[in-house]
C-alpha cells in the first residue's frame, strides 16, 4: 500500500464534498474566538475522514479540528496520528474567497511523517513523505533560492487571538522594507504550500493550531524550506505554536524578527 497515495485520494473525496457545498452560510455557527466559525461541511468533511482514513490505517489516531481530539495527548507521540483540518480557511469557504483546503497531516511518534495538502477549487494536490521530497500534483517541486529581497512575504494574523494583532503587524511592518511585498491567502496549509512552490520567501503566523500547519510543514520541509517558531526556536508537534518558515534562498540573519 502506498500511504501518500491512499491519503491523497481520501483528500480528493473530501474536496468533493466541498464542492457540493451550498447555503453556506446558513449552515455556520460561531465558535469561541474572534470570527471563528464552523460550517456543517467542516463537519461533514471531517466524519467522512476520520472514517476513510481509519479505514487506510486503522491503528492510527487522530487529532481534529472540529468535534475531534482538540488537544494533544500522551498517545499521539506512539505509532501514527493523523492531524485534519477538513477545511482550512473556513471563513473563505464561507465568502467563497479561495482557497479553502483539506489539510492531512501524519505524526509518526510525534514526529510529521506524512503531509497531504487539497485544493479542490483548482484541483491543486500538495504532498510529501518525509525523506521523499515534496509533490504538486505529482510533479516535484523545491522552494526559491532567492534571498528575502527579492522575495514575497505571507503572513497570517491569528484572527482568533486578538491579543496578538498588534504584533503580527507590527511584524509585517519589520518585513515590508526587507521584501518585494506582503500577501495574505486566510489558510495557513495553503501559505505554506506556496512556500514550498517556491512562489513566496517567507510565513509567519504567531499562533496555529497543530492542524493549521502540520501537513503544511511537511511539505515545505520536504522543499527544502526551514522552519521554526516565530523566536528560531526548533517547531514542536504537541499543540498550538507560532511558525516561521523561510525558503531555501533566505538567510537566517534576514528573516528572524527584528
Amino acid at each position: 500500500m502506498n500511504l501518500r497515495k491512499e491519503i491523497e485520494s481520501a483528500a480528493r473525496k473530501a474536496g468533493e464534498i466541498m464542492l457540493s457545498a451550498n447555503s453556506i452560510e446558513a449552515a455556520t455557527d460561531a465558535k469561541s474566538g474572534h470570527a471563528n466559525f464552523v460550517t456543517k461541511y467542516d463537519r461533514k468533511v471531517q466524519e467522512f475522514l476520520f472514517a476513510e482514513l481509519a479505514r487506510v490505517l486503522p491503528e492510527a489516531s487522530f487529532v481534529g479540528e472540529e468535534e475531534g481530539a482538540a488537544s494533544f495527548r500522551e498517545e499521539y507521540r506512539r505509532g501514527f496520528a493523523f492531524v485534519i483540518d477538513p477545511i482550512d480557511g473556513t471563513t473563505n469557504f464561507i465568502k467563497a474567497y479561495r482557497p479553502s483546503v483539506t489539510s492531512i497531516g501524519l505524526l509518526l511518534d510525534g514526529k510529521p511523517y506524512i503531509g497531504v495538502v487539497y485544493n479542490p477549487y483548482q484541483d491543486v494536490m500538495f504532498s510529501a513523505e518525509r525523506g521523499k521530497r515534496a509533490y504538486r500534483n505529482g510533479v516535484r517541486i523545491h522552494s526559491s533560492e532567492e534571498p528575502l529581497a527579492r522575495s514575497l512575504f505571507s503572513m497570517g494574523t491569528a484572527p482568533y487571538y486578538e491579543e496578538l494583532t498588534a504584533r503580527s503587524f507590527q511584524i509585517a511592518a519589520a518585513y515590508l522594507p526587507r521584501t518585494i511585498d506582503m500577501r495574505r491567502s486566510g489558510t495557513a496549509a495553503w501559505d505554506l504550500c506556496l512556500l514550498a512552490e517556491g512562489i513566496t520567501g517567507l510565513y509567519y503566523e504567531l499562533k496555529l493550531g497543530l492542524w493549521d500547519f502540520t501537513a503544511g510543514a511537511v511539505i515545505a520541509e520536504e522543499a527544502g524550506c526551514v522552519l521554526t517558531d516565530i523566536d528560531g526556536n526548533e517547531l514542536t508537534y504537541d499543540g498550538p505554536s507560532s511558525v516561521l518558515a523561510v525558503s531555501a534562498g533566505v538567510a537566517r540573519e534576514d528573516y528572524l524578527p527584528r
